[in-house]
């Protein structure tokens, strides 16, 4: 096996794939990338068994097809020294491979690729979908953070595709906030549904961060497969049932507040400094054309309150939240004016964009209240 390539092409293509390396693992093969060469092409893979990324990277002058498995820390680090240079690659009859450029060489050992385990897509019986990608990274990044830690309910640990032909929705909650993300962009066959765990959201994520092309899903009642450009991901569904979102969602919470999400962002950012460290508790009082929040800490003597001018319809209301939370949904949202709409202080808030925003009804938030004296 021989190959000449691109020192930086090479460095780009394990490093597209190295997040699925395992930092720990009873099995050592994984610690390797599997290097298939077919032709000018090199398949390079990495996997953990939950989750598998492989890459093509082109090379010139490929000698005899052939594959092996090759130390991932080792070829990483010896590819991030060298400045973007022609390499070539070539295997030795004593078990290692040699790497060669301009002035100097390194051996390493490599192991046989029968050893690595066989990578499975999706069966005969998967359904198709297709995201632009950059959409799909939109989604991603407006609700994997509202995902859960949950051991007892594992849907929760990962975002929830609702698909259906005429919009998707991507939903994440963790029982005190909940994010819906609608697109009209995604194409399906039918209507369909699964969970995409929240670390495999997040190596998506990364991916699709500067790709414009259409992403392909391929998946069945276990498996998910993403294509996209020269990358394909594979990971394991979380098996199990999401709970019904929509019937979560207020339908009519008639008071209502018009703001600027950065000058609501800032002042909770501001106030929250002062809130009790375990409890994290944000206070609202809203009355007519005035938010203040507060927040307070009486085992430190430590107290905030800043008012706010806005446009609030409704009756007078005094409301508490987690402020982390409260910035998490704040932080991630995108559009310059906020509606919250709120029942009462029992009741959970629904957080949109302004009606005027270009992207209106593509996200909502759903934060429930605590009480707060």
């Amino acid at each position: 096996m021989e190959f000449n390539v691109s020192s930086a092409s090479l460095l780009k293509g394990i490093l597209d794939v190295s997040k699925a390396i395992p930092a720990k693992t009873a099995l050592p093969i994984l610690e390797n990338f599997l290097f298939v060469l077919r032709g000018e092409t090199l398949e390079i893979t990495a996997s953990d068994q939950e989750l598998t990324l492989r890459t093509c990277v082109p090379v010139q002058e490929g000698g005899e097809d052939g594959s092996m498995a090759v130390p991932a820390r080792q070829i990483t680090d010896l590819l991030k020294s060298l400045p973007d240079q022609p390499i070539t690659i070539k295997t030795t009859s004593d078990g290692s491979f040699e790497c060669l450029w301009v002035n100097g060489n390194s051996s390493l050992p490599y192991f046989p690729a029968a050893d690595y385990p066989e990578i499975k897509g999706a069966g005969d019986d998967a359904i198709k979908a297709a995201f632009p990608a950059q959409v799909l990274c939109e989604g991603i990044s407006s609700t994997v953070y509202a995902t859960s830690d949950d051991e007892i309910r594992p849907a929760m640990n990962g975002i929830f595709f609702d698909m259906d032909l005429d919009s998707t929705t991507l939903v994440a909650s963790d029982s005190h906030k909940l994010i819906c993300y609608t697109t009209d962009k995604a194409s399906v066959e039918q209507k369909c549904s699964f969970i995409l765990h929240k670390k495999a959201a997040s190596v998506l994520k990364g991916l699709l961060d500067r790709s414009e092309a259409m992403v392909q899903i391929n998946f069945d009642s276990s498996t998910v497969v993403f294509t996209m450009d020269e990358t394909m991901m594979v990971c394991r569904l979380i098996v199990g049932k999401f709970p019904d979102y929509r019937r979560v969602i207020p339908q009519n919470n008639s008071n209502i507040l018009h703001i600027d999400r950065l000058q609501l962002l800032n002042t909770a950012k501001r106030v929250a400094v002062c809130a009790n460290k375990a409890s994290n508790h944000i206070k609202f009082d809203l009355s007519e054309g005035q938010l203040e929040l507060s927040a307070q800490d009486l085992g430190f003597a430590l107290a905030a309150y800043e008012k706010i001018e806005c446009d609030y319809n409704g009756e007078s209301l005094s409301i508490g939240f987690k402020s982390s939370f409260l910035i998490d949904i704040l932080s991630n949202m995108s559009c310059g004016n906020l509606v919250i709409k709120f029942a009462d202080a029992r009741r959970a808030a629904l957080i949109v964009p302004a009606e005027e925003e270009e992207e209106s009804g593509r996200i909502c938030g759903i934060l429930m209240p605590i009480m707060v004296s």
